[in-house]
């Protein structure tokens, strides 16, 4: 029996990647339009490098201030982990944040990074996703979001942000 290469799918190419952070950049800013500074927070990996796409087009499209935070948390922990943040409370205290992944899966990864936000007291705290799996199951629903996927539990989605950006299924 020879082995078989994985397979993968190619969900959205570079440019289908591109037009994405665009649209949420505009959504986020309609939304936000009144906010003077809002921070930006993806979680360490490749929601992070989604979190600097999305600040650099909303820095082109809007008078907003941005501040850009990475979130550091152990995404494969069963109980709340330690969550470390690259900026000062100071930068997101009566903020609109906006917390950034790559892909919504579970739901565990945002929820557990949402705890420092909280605990500080922001204006608000809206979620952006590159790709939503919905297999939720932990109450987060994105207020942004790339790509629907619908996928089985077995499915693997993998985000590549950088050079020749893509998403595949596999």
């Amino acid at each position: 029996m020879s082995s078989v290469a994985e397979e993968k799918t190619l969900v959205l190419n570079e440019q289908q990647i591109k037009q994405k952070i665009k649209r949420i950049a505009y959504e986020v800013f309609e939304n936000n339009f009144r906010e003077k500074t809002i921070v930006v927070a993806g979680i360490e990996g490749q929601g992070y490098q989604f979190a600097k796409l999305i600040s650099k087009e909303l820095k082109a499209i809007s008078p907003i201030e941005v501040v850009i935070a990475k979130i550091s948390v152990d995404k494969f922990a069963t109980e709340q982990s330690e969550v470390k943040l690259d900026v000062a409370t100071k930068e997101f205290k009566k903020r609109c944040v906006l917390l950034v992944d790559d892909v919504l899966n579970t739901g565990r990864t945002l929820a557990f990074a949402m705890k420092p936000f909280l605990e500080t007291g922001v204006k608000k705290v809206e979620v952006a996703v590159l790709v939503n799996r919905s297999h939720t199951q932990f109450p987060m629903m994105p207020t942004y979001t790339g790509h629907a996927l619908t996928t089985t539990l077995k499915d693997h989605v993998e985000v590549v942000l950088g050079k020749d950006s893509a998403v595949y299924l596999r």
